[in-house]
């Protein structure tokens, strides 16, 4: 079974350098490593050494980031190159050793499946250098299944995420990859699982496949992708009847940046500092 890692960046190349890193420790080493540059021209001639090698390639930009667009274009060219199952591990993740080998593994346990593993986030000040340290460090996502290492657990589809998971040939092509009428943050993750859900295809959680997420400053609720996410969540609203990203836009609501208008449909209404 030959894996890929797919991932997609716009700058954090410190991040992408550590993930780099993280990937040479894998105790399965990936068969192909994908880097998909929206828009970012300093990532062209990326030759970080040692394995494995990366493959840049780009797409272009044209106002909002090309997020659904940018992982199509790293899976098709990752399945044209011979992959089985394709990796996606957004940029500012690093791989737990076993991560690969959990997910090949699992993905040849449960073919024609999502497989997705919890992701623990690393607080400022983590030491990079000491990669032995990340699980007393990391705090693993609460709302989201945690099995025990070596334990599988199917999922609900609401809960995928793009940060870290695997997908075979079989179910990427039945899918036809993601919807790419999203543009910037939010709303196509919901849409791809809600899509897998309605083709048959399982979400497959694998205990210990952990994905370390590296601190970076953020807004909570994301104030900074307000814009995209009043976009995208009408976009996904016309394409299923409801708005994702709730919590967020119920916030949002709270502190004055948006209402609804007679439709229901949520509306920027403030504005952002």
């Amino acid at each position: 079974m030959r894996v890929a890692v797919v991932t997609i960046a716009s700058g954090r190349h410190d991040h992408l350098a550590r993930q780099h890193a993280g990937l040479a420790l894998s105790t399965r080493p990936a068969d192909d490593y994908i880097v998909v540059a929206m828009g970012d021209p300093e990532l062209a001639g990326w030759a970080p050494g040692g394995v494995p090698a990366p493959l840049v390639v780009d797409v272009p930009v044209d106002g909002r980031l090309p997020l659904a667009a940018a992982r199509n274009r790293g899976a098709g060219l990752a399945f044209e190159r011979g992959a089985d199952v394709v990796v996606f591990l957004d940029v500012d993740c690093i791989p737990h050793p076993r991560l690969l080998d959990l997910y090949a593994k699992a993905a040849e346990q449960h073919p024609r499946s999502l497989v997705a593993g919890p992701v623990g986030y690393l607080p400022e000040g983590v030491d990079y250098a000491s990669p032995e340290t990340f699980d007393d460090a990391a705090h693993v996502h609460a709302f989201r299944p945690n099995p025990a290492p070596g334990e599988i657990e199917l999922g609900h589809h609401d809960l995928f995420w793009s940060l870290s998971f695997a997908v075979d040939r079989a179910a990427w092509n039945d899918l036809g990859g993601f919807f790419e009428g999203y543009h910037g943050y939010g709303g196509e993750d919901t849409d791809f699982g809600l899509a897998a859900e309605d083709a048959g295809i399982d979400l497959v959680w694998v205990g210990g496949a952990v994905a370390y997420h590296q601190f970076h400053e953020t807004q909570d609720p994301p104030v900074q992708h307000l814009d995209d996410i009043l976009v995208n969540g009408a976009l996904f609203e016309s394409r299923w009847g409801f708005w994702p990203m709730r919590g967020w836009l119920d916030e949002f609501e709270r502190l004055g940046l948006v209402g609804r208008d007679a439709a229901g449909l949520y509306t920027r209404i403030g504005v952002t500092t």
